[in-house]
């Protein structure tokens, strides 16, 4: 947490008031000062360094293990 802290605050005055630092700063307030889930932190960190990424959904990736299987009474 100490990292990520210290990386916040080395960032560009432009990029440090973005809505997704501001985010993760307030996550990483709450961990550090009431003992909130860590994970939700990470959480804030991740997706303010990954915020100009765009998400995509590709249905052609997505294989389903029903789709395979013939029941008995098909076949």
């Amino acid at each position: 947490m100490r990292d990520a802290a210290s990386y916040i605050m080395k960032l560009p005055k432009d990029e440090h008031s973005a809505p997704e630092w501001q985010a993760a700063m307030e996550a990483l307030i709450l961990v550090a000062e009431s003992g909130g889930p860590t994970m939700l932190a990470r959480i804030g960190v991740m997706r303010a360094l990954n915020r100009h990424v765009e998400q995509t959904f590709n249905p052609d990736l997505e294989t389903h293990h029903w789709g395979k299987r013939k029941l008995k009474r098909d076949q």
